[in-house]
């Protein structure tokens, strides 16, 4: 088996040396790091992950909390894009990833805090669970190195959307349009939920219009089906909305869907918004205008500050990151002309 110090005799450096252009110091110049590994690969060199495990106490492995219950899993639009730069970010700092289990199937079994301590996990990433959990509070309870997506949580870093701040670009986008009957189909309760339904109201109560409960509807997140229902119950209203913001892209689809078929034209019937900009929104006809987040920048961060947590926890503070998103103007919401107001 081929070792660091073979590299080493075959490079004409120290076994330091190897070890740290193999894990990427930034005090190795970029001309022996490229040596080094070039030699690694040529001799079939491969890490014995045990043996790094015993001298770094660490296993090199993350584990990923992701229990989704509207049943799209990892299709799931804005979830599997941030897990894809989680997970991007996490394997160039040599990190694995493994996702938490505590199916009721399994005959062996555990809490996630067991998978995790039976996995030797040295982190978790909670993308999206059910905080109510009494298996969840206590993973977020335990000493072990936690980062969350999307939920606050006392001493524990969260990495947020500006839910807020998409709410408000959209709202102000579709006011400076002229339009001042704006419904909002919204999802399940969550704090997401919670900052975006706020947002709305806050931002209709300083236009000085008054919000209009049959305008404000519970829908679900990512539920076409639902978003079309309750489409159609807003359209047969006798003095309907001109525009409806959805709770997603996805839904806004299923409202879509629903409006022409009534033979209706978006946006010159009727105009919508979604949230999300996902990659589909960009391709319907009309094009949605919709607030896009920033999966890129909060799966890349939430890795960065779970590795900060592990490898250096004194030196990395327990902090809300809030992560902007931009707005999508699209086609489909019409200017409308007005006099005055």
């Amino acid at each position: 088996m081929v070792s660091m110090k073979d590299i080493a005799a075959a490079c004409g450096v120290s076994v330091a040396t190897v070890s740290k252009a193999l894990n990427n110091h930034s005090d190795i110049g970029a001309e022996t790091r490229k040596r080094v590994r070039n030699a690694a690969k040529e001799l079939g060199y491969h890490p014995n992950l045990s043996a790094r495990a015993l001298k770094t106490n660490k296993s090199y492995n993350l584990g990923v909390l992701y229990k989704e219950e509207s049943g799209s899993g990892l299709t799931h639009d804005y979830f599997s894009q941030v897990l894809e730069n989680f997970k991007n970010t996490a394997e160039h700092e040599g990190y694995d990833i493994t996702f938490l289990s505590n199916s009721k199937s399994r005959k062996d079994r555990m809490s996630y805090l067991e998978h995790t301590i039976y996995r030797g996990m040295d982190g978790v990433m909670i993308a999206i669970a059910d905080y109510k959990d009494p298996e969840v509070s206590e993973l977020l309870r335990s000493d072990l190195p936690v980062v969350i997506v999307d939920y606050v949580f006392n001493g524990r870093i969260s990495i947020l959307s500006n839910n807020i701040l998409g709410m408000e670009m959209l709202l102000s986008y579709i006011y400076e349009q002229g339009h001042r009957d704006i419904a909002y189909i919204y999802g399940e309760e969550s704090m997401v939920t919670t900052n975006r339904v706020s947002a709305y109201c806050k931002f209709l109560e300083e236009k000085r219009i008054a919000v209009r409960d049959e305008f404000l509807q519970k829908g679900r997140y990512r539920d076409p089906y639902t978003a079309g229902v309750i489409t159609a119950k807003l359209l047969a209203m006798r003095n309907p909305p001109s525009c409806i913001v959805y709770a997603d892209d996805f839904s806004a689809i299923g409202g879509m869907n629903v409006i022409k078929n009534k033979g209706l034209q978006i946006p010159k019937d009727i105009s919508i918004a979604g949230f999300d900009g996902i990659m589909m929104a960009s391709q319907l006809e009309p094009k949605l205008t919709t607030y896009r987040q920033d999966t890129v920048g909060i799966g890349r961060l939430a890795a960065e500050k779970l590795i900060s947590l592990i490898e250096n926890p004194r030196a990395t503070p327990i902090s809300h990151y809030v992560m902007d998103g931009e707005l999508i103007k699209g086609g489909s919401v019409a200017e409308i002309k007005r006099i005055s107001g």
